[in-house]
């Protein structure tokens, strides 16, 4: 049936391109009438999960090159900024924390000090998410780091098997909202959000706007799965069997000492940012660098190189490709006179709660945050801009982004809880997904609410 599936969405999408490309579109020619076909056939592709979405994604760059809708200055502008390359350094930090053991180390020291009970655990699970959040630059490893610790007390307390399941869960479902809470929480989609605003923000800023309401949300969430998923029996931890594991770890080594000093250092640059004037991309690139040098470094090897994924980067490649073909040839100026009204409203909670509802559903049938970043964001700043709101184009990207980046309702409207799905990873399924999913849309619109109110205080409403 899953074959079957993928078949489905290959001839769906060539059928939507050649549809669109073949029929009279008032507003829209030419080369913008061919991004539009050709983007709408790589997001189909992307919900059917046809191929894997580095292979889809190349596709994509290289038909805007072929059909001559865009030169490769346009198509590939995303290599030219510093996006890509925070990327890069964030999977090999991610991977010398790992690694060297320096992020199993803090894991196991945080549950024993922490972690009394079912109830403390899934709130330490929330609260380890945000201390690595700020040492390893991506949540698919902190997750990954997290759920090794959990399963060792899982087995450790005899925890049954439904309990089980809702700690795995929580572990993949806190990643989303307290992963957007730094800048570098998720160093793929917190930048390309700030990105495609148009407005350059530094570590600081983005967290003097961002860091309140991710906060609500992270908190919110977390009570959410406590109401939620109720534990069979209360736990009981085994103490003896974690002080153990601690224990093999032996003294800190030279290696971990060493990946700590350099992410001590990267913290303190990314939050000076302002001061010292280099971007944060720069600097997580950097980072890597010289911990792969010896005497300094020897933290990270040629073998390291392998934990940077090519099918991610095309992907964000070309969802970003997507933003930037798409101002160039007209289409985000007809995709906002097609979806937004023509005077969008001025009072800030119902221009964010008319967005919020505009993102959701999109990202309902796309599937995919940096999808429906790259097409909304371009479309509602131009919407902004044609209408005279006084809502600034980095407001703007950031209520978009909250819409979509803290919902969904199926493990694919979230690569975090998709890459968790499953018995060798967080143990569930997509209906766990689902039963948080549903009453987390109510807490979207509270979150944006949140964030306006947030945003007004501060004064940058």
């Amino acid at each position: 049936m899953k074959g079957k599936s993928k078949e489905i969405g290959l001839i769906a999408g060539i059928l939507i391109a050649v549809i669109i490309q073949s029929i009279t579109i008032p507003g829209l020619e030419g080369a913008g009438k061919t991004a539009l076909a050709l983007t709408l056939m790589t997001i189909v592709f992307w919900a059917a999960q046809v191929a894997q979405s580095g292979f889809t994604s190349g596709l994509l760059l290289v038909s805007y090159l072929i059909f001559g809708v865009a030169g490769p200055e346009v198509v590939f502008s995303p290599w030219l900024k510093p996006t890509m390359y925070l990327v890069i350094g964030a999977y090999l930090i991610a991977d010398a924390v790992r690694s060297s053991g320096l992020g199993e180390r803090i894991a196991y020291a945080f549950i024993l000090k922490f972690v009394k009970g079912f109830k403390s655990v899934i709130i330490a699970i929330f609260l380890l998410t945000f201390v690595l959040s700020l040492l390893i630059p991506h949540p698919w490893p902190r997750a990954f780091l997290i759920i090794a610790v959990m399963k060792v007390l899982i087995d450790s307390a005899n925890v049954p098997r439904k309990d089980a399941i809702t700690i795995g869960f929580t572990v993949f479902a806190s990643s989303v909202p307290v992963s957007m809470i730094f800048l570098t929480g998720d160093a793929v989609i917190n930048p390309l959000a700030v990105q495609l605003s148009g407005v350059a923000v530094g570590w600081i800023k983005y967290f003097y706007l961002m860091g309140v309401p991710m906060i609500v949300a992270s908190i919110l969430t977390c009570f959410l799965i406590l109401f939620l998923f109720k534990p069979s029996q209360e736990l009981v931890v085994n103490r003896e069997v974690l002080l153990e594991k601690q224990k093999e770890l032996g003294a800190m080594s030279s290696l971990e000492k060493k990946t700590a000093t350099w992410l001590v250092i990267a913290i303190v640059l990314w939050l000076t940012d302002s001061i010292h004037g280099i971007d944060i991309g720069w600097i997580t690139l950097l980072i890597p660098m010289l911990m792969s040098l010896p005497v300094i470094g020897g933290v990270l090897t040629p073998k390291s190189w392998t934990t940077v994924p090519m099918n991610v980067l095309l992907f964000l490649t070309a969802a970003m490709a997507i933003s930037a073909v798409g101002g160039a040839t007209g289409m985000n100026a007809w995709i906002a006179s097609v979806v937004f009204p023509e005077t969008l409203p001025g009072n800030p909670f119902i221009f964010a709660f008319l967005i919020a509802v505009i993102g959701i559903i999109i990202h309902m049938l796309l599937g995919s945050v940096i999808a429906v970043m790259g097409i909304a964001i371009p479309a509602v700043l131009t919407g902004i801009s044609a209408s005279g709101s006084s809502i600034t184009p980095l407001i703007a990207s950031l209520i978009i982004y909250i819409s979509v980046g803290i919902h969904y309702i199926f493990p694919f409207h979230h690569l975090n809880t998709l890459v968790g799905q499953g018995e060798e990873n967080g143990m569930y399924t997509q209906n766990e997904t689902i039963k948080l999913g549903l009453p987390l849309t109510i807490v979207v619109f509270i979150v944006e609410a949140a964030a306006v109110l947030w945003w007004m205080v501060i004064g940058y409403i």
